[in-house]
């Protein structure tokens, strides 16, 4: 005789409910994330592109300043711009996952990015790498305000249950 549910009484057993998705502002911040690595990856192969060109800036300005110092610095502004480029990567992908400890990196990651344009606005005058500077910072403000949204709390908070 056929049985069509198990002699024991035991019910198959469902799948476990997966996390929702992420809500559309932290999508849309996690986008935003996106354009801000890219952003960083243009001015990296910008800065690969003029490397000799700042060097010799670097150098000419001031007879303080070696050739070697000139390098130093040159280097250092490739592994920002790869250091950067990383962070907006890592970012987006943990903050897509509803880890969160992504948005509160991001959001101190962003309090620090804040500073060092002020501090670059402080120093000199207004420069086209500064004026990219703004416009990377306006989009991580608009990241930072949409993982703090209402809608994005309870994602994060439901995500850190699973």
């Amino acid at each position: 005789m056929h049985q069509p549910y198990p002699a024991s009484g035991a019910q198959p057993a469902t799948p476990a409910a997966s996390p929702p998705g992420p809500p559309r502002p932290v999508r849309i911040a996690v986008m935003l994330m996106y354009a801000g690595a890219g952003l960083s990856a243009i001015n990296l192969l910008v800065t690969l592109v003029i490397f000799h060109t700042i060097e010799r800036a670097f150098a000419d300005s001031s007879a303080a300043f070696t050739a070697s110092d000139a390098h130093t610095f040159a280097v250092g502004a490739i592994v920002l711009a790869v250091v950067e480029t990383g962070l907006w990567l890592l970012m987006a992908y943990a903050n897509n996952l509803g880890r969160a400890w992504a948005r509160i990196s991001a959001t101190v990651l962003f309090g620090l990015d804040t500073l060092l344009l002020l501090y670059a606005f402080a120093r000199a005058s207004i420069s086209a790498s500064q004026l990219f500077a703004v416009v990377v910072w306006l989009v991580g403000l608009g990241a930072i305000v949409l993982l703090w949204r209402r809608e994005s709390a309870g994602f994060f908070a439901a995500a850190g249950q699973h």
